[in-house]
């Protein structure tokens, strides 16, 4: 009973931990993407976009303010990601649009860093876009778009990708139509910008990378990963599609720095070694541990 109690007790604490850890980070995000939009962004006529872009066009041709459009506009978004992805999700995203509409009441028109459209457009990409993917790596989100995306890429033939950039070019369309053809492309500056900085922020910038090595001498090639990467091997058994031979698969993990090195190990053991690289986004247990040189 006792070690049943504990075990609880344990559980619950880690429990409490993960949920403090992911609201900091959502909460942390929030500002940072507050302060990329109010400090860069909205007071330069840039926009960002899915439903923050569309808030600020909001703002900007009614009367009714930016965080107004912010909760309202994501509300059925945040219904169907509850429907579609989770509670959790939903959650998050909700508590992630909360802060941001939050923040950016605190701090509009507090503070402009620069009235260079195109600095805007960069800097405030960066910033909006770090503490975007912050939001998004703590499992929230701030835009509707990618729900609808997710929907539309059943029904469809197009991608999520394809489909949240067919629903953005629309959006920072309306820009040039609200703030003029200069602006729309500032904001296509911005978009991209942003979007570069979620995948910088989710990813690393130490990527993973997964590699399949087909090697007739994988008992060398092992021992060299081993002493020289300090690398674990993973041993696949396969068999050559045409002749039927038995093959040894090597499976590892290693950071994009230590690519070249990997290949050049390989091949220096069997130059008639097969190869395959492809990036990881996310590793979960394991022994894997990055690390720089």
């Amino acid at each position: 009973m006792t070690s049943k109690f504990s075990r609880a007790r344990i559980l619950r604490s880690k429990t409490i931990a993960f949920l403090f850890k992911k609201y900091l980070t959502i909460f942390i995000g929030s500002i940072i993407a507050a302060i990329g939009l109010e400090w860069f962004l909205v007071p330069n006529h840039v926009i960002d976009g899915g439903v923050v872009g569309l808030s600020i066009m909001g703002d900007a041709v009614s009367d009714l303010p930016f965080e107004f459009y912010m909760i309202v506009l994501n509300i059925p978004f945040v219904i169907l990601g509850y429907k579609i992805i989770g509670k959790n999700f939903a959650i998050a995203t909700f508590i992630a649009i909360c802060f941001l509409s939050f923040w950016t009441d605190m701090l509009e028109g507090r503070f402009l860093f620069t009235e260079d459209p195109f600095l805007a457009a960069v800097f405030g990409g960066i910033v909006d876009g770090a503490g975007v993917g912050l939001i998004i790596r703590a499992g929230g989100s701030l835009d509707g778009s990618e729900i609808v995306a997710i929907i539309a890429d059943k029904k469809t033939v197009f991608s999520v990708g394809e489909i949240v950039m067919f629903i953005n070019l629309f959006i920072l369309s309306g820009a040039g139509f609200l703030f003029g053809r200069d602006y729309a492309m500032y904001s296509l500056v911005a978009y991209f910008v942003i979007a570069k900085m979620i995948d910088v922020v989710i990813k690393g910038l130490d990527e993973s990378y997964a590699v399949m090595i087909v090697t007739n001498l994988h008992d060398e090639v092992t021992k060299e990963l081993n002493s020289k990467l300090k690398k674990g091997v993973t041993l696949l058994h396969g068999e050559g599609g045409y002749t039927g031979d038995e093959k040894k698969i090597l499976y590892s993990v290693v950071t994009r720095l230590e690519v070249d090195k990997l290949k050049e190990i390989v091949l220096d053991i069997d130059e008639n070694a097969f190869i395959t690289i492809y990036p990881v986004n996310d590793i979960v247990g394991g022994r894997f541990k990055k690390k720089s040189h």
